[in-house]
């Protein structure tokens, strides 16, 4: 028998011809259907078009053989295939990433002197870097984005190409990006990947949608400068920040997502609260915290102090810079130098400031001869400390230079390391109940790529840390190389009103330190051992913690934090002298309290007052004077009506003696 190829297909009913087709045919496996056989080279979006009738327009990209691959992707071997739809991580990075190229050409349309950096897909949404000589404004975001919107229905195709290093190098030289001829200078191989659609092209690994028709909702939301690949010595690049979703309806609940973050934004609310500030002529990252700021570490720290007292932790304070000596004996110097600021010559020794309080505490623990009877030993500092930070990533009070790390050092005999540990957990989720976060979550950090250790000690140690989660019955994630350089930890994440998680409690297991700097106590058989050494920090640094603080209630702090508990307002000058009788009432009760004695209308003063989101407004008027009373208004709850002055005072000291945190 022969066979013969008719318009393109193969054809006659012969025994080979038969054998022939079949060798041409590959198995495709798909997630929770049959093996199916289709014809070499086959697309992956015919495939999935033909198995998933009625969803394929669901679906933005695939996984063959776990590997992201675009729909239009050939398949020339058996495999199996998974539809990646914008419900997946996968989904919405595709989508994304697609979007930021869409953003890309509209901006390269409108202003073709513009040279491209890079665009990838982010948490939420999506950014690119642009250098162009003029400034973009809020009026040229929505031009970008009217034009984003005509390239979409033109529902250009999104191809994929293979240049050689040489070719993709003439080819962006030939459009003068530069940014982009350095990146292909940097890449492995000699094949480089770009996408094209219509005529514009970007170097890019992909995958991508396969038309920008299927971007259909997306939005454009800020500007903000970045340095050419977060390096201050680099040119400075206008960094555009935009977010794609699949329905309007998803598009909107982010916004307003967007909108409830800025409300609670720790920055804004700082400076309108008059809380704390950052100022460049100092430089970046340094706190400086005002009164009212001040008032509420005040009551964070004695809180904190009397919590740890009850635990039987003892504070000690330690100096603020070190010989260097000491931290080569630590591996700080070898393991953490990028993050430690640099040397300063004192009587001809090099000295840091400190980047860490572990050291420190060490060097008290090692005054005098331990018993395995003083064991365990909790020493504990609120101790600042000071760690190099680029321009780039300071943000607010939540990235910055100086902080005070609430830091705690457990020395403990072997038998003792798990009971220590679950100790800190649950010192760690009644201190945070008490500032009213509620929702935490749990991960157990292990061996980095740079650490310190043989493999037995990590695995020791990784494996007491996860006894003590698991003993409890608590639900943990692992964070594979999340640990240490010196040991594995076990972190405890703050989740936001709005869903995002902060990372504050650290509980480190450390056999590094006792070894490096000879550290022992004296066990049953009078023999000098080493002791086991947990760090441990409950807010982690102060000043993410206020940030956090500061979020959680948008600026609205529970009685027993806030920095002005109540304000007096007398409605005319009549009523000055018995609003300044309250005031002294109030202060000699221990509350923190002012009076407004403005000759403004008292509504100026409510506002005022509201906006400053002070807990207790009393307004006092010629009846509340005859009566000894006090009108009083809640802060978002309004007027409470009349009081007596000691029943009000009463009532705001349980509400202080209770952390009440609603």
């Amino acid at each position: 028998m022969s066979c013969f190829f008719i318009d393109g297909q193969l054809t006659d009913g012969g025994q080979f011809c038969y054998n022939f087709k079949a060798m041409q045919n590959i198995k495709i496996t798909f997630q929770g259907k049959a093996t199916s056989e289709v014809p070499k080279g086959t697309r992956v979006q015919d495939v999935l078009k033909k198995t998933y009738p009625g969803e394929e327009g669901s679906f933005l990209a695939a996984k063959v053989d776990g590997e992201l691959v675009d729909l239009g992707f050939p398949l020339e071997n058996d495999a199996t295939v998974e539809p990646v739809s914008f419900a997946s991580p996968d989904g919405k990075d595709v989508l994304r990433h697609s979007a930021s190229h869409l953003m890309a050409q509209a901006v390269k349309e409108i202003f073709p002197e513009t040279k491209l950096a890079i665009g990838p897909a982010i948490e939420d949404g999506f950014y690119y870097d642009f250098d162009r000589g003029k400034a973009f404004t809020p009026e040229d975001l929505g031009r970008i984005e009217d034009r984003m919107r005509e390239i979409a229905q033109r529902n250009l195709p999104l191809h994929r190409e293979e240049l050689s290093k040489e070719e993709a190098r003439k080819l962006f030289e030939q459009a003068g990006e530069t940014y982009k001829m350095e990146l292909i200078r940097e890449l492995d191989g000699e094949k480089i990947s770009c996408y094209r659609q219509g005529s514009f092209v970007d170097l890019c690994r992909g995958p991508h949608v396969a038309s920008t028709g299927r971007i259909k909702v997306f939005k454009l939301l800020s500007l903000a400068g970045a340095y050419w690949r977060g390096d201050e010595r680099n040119p400075m690049l206008q960094r555009i920040y935009g977010t794609a979703y699949e329905t309007e309806e998803d598009l909107k609940a982010h916004l307003a997502r967007l909108e409830e973050i800025a409300r609670r934004d720790h920055r804004r609310l700082g400076k309108e609260l008059d809380l704390f500030s950052i100022h460049d002529e100092v430089g970046g990252g340094l706190v400086h915290w005002h009164p009212k700021g001040a008032v509420i570490r005040d009551a964070i720290e004695e809180y904190w102090k009397e919590e740890h007292r009850r635990r039987g932790y003892e504070v000690v304070y330690t100096p603020h810079i070190a010989s260097e000596v000491i931290y080569e004996k630590s591996g700080h110097l070898a393991n953490y130098t990028n993050l430690m600021y640099s040397s300063m010559d004192i009587d001809g020794r090099p000295f840091r400031v400190k980047p860490m309080n572990c050291p420190g505490h060490i060097l008290i623990y090692k005054t005098r001869l331990r018993s395995y009877r003083d064991l365990p030993i909790r020493m504990t500092e609120m101790g600042t400390v000071y760690r190099y930070e680029r321009s780039g990533v300071l943000h607010g009070l939540l990235r910055v230079r100086g902080f005070t790390i609430d830091d705690a050092h457990i020395f403990c005999r072997p038998d003792q390391v798990e009971s220590e540990v679950m100790e800190v957990f649950d010192f760690a989720v009644s201190f945070f109940r008490a500032f009213g976060f509620e929702d935490l979550k749990l991960y157990l950090a292990t061996r980095p790529e740079k650490s310190v250790g043989s493999e037995e000690d990590w695995d020791k140690a990784t494996m007491v840390l996860r006894a003590a989660l698991e003993h409890r019955g608590l639900a943990f994630q692992v964070d594979e190389g999340g640990g240490a350089f010196y040991g594995p930890k076990i972190d405890l994440k703050i989740v936001d009103p709005m869903g995002r998680e902060w990372q504050c409690t650290t509980i480190q297991f450390d056999f590094n330190l006792p070894e490096r700097f000879e550290i022992t106590y004296i066990d049953e058989a009078g023999k000098a051992v080493r002791p086991y050494m947990v760090h441990r920090a409950l807010l982690g640094s102060l000043e993410r913690f206020f940030a956090l603080l500061i979020e959680r209630y948008a600026g609205a702090f529970p009685l027993w934090l806030a920095p002005v508990q109540a304000v007096v307002l007398p409605i005319t000058d009549a009523q000055f002298d018995y609003a300044r009788a309250v005031l002294a009432e109030l202060r000699n009760q221990g509350f923190r309290a002012e009076a407004d004695l403005r000759h403004e209308k008292v509504g100026a003063k409510i506002r005022d007052a509201e906006s400053q989101k002070v807990p207790y407004m009393l307004v006092v008027g010629k009846r509340e004077v005859e009566a000894g009373t006090l009108s009083v208004r809640r802060h978002g709850k309004g007027d409470l009506g009349s009081f007596p002055k000691e029943e009000l005072y009463t009532r705001m000291r349980r509400e202080v003696e209770a952390k009440a945190t609603e």
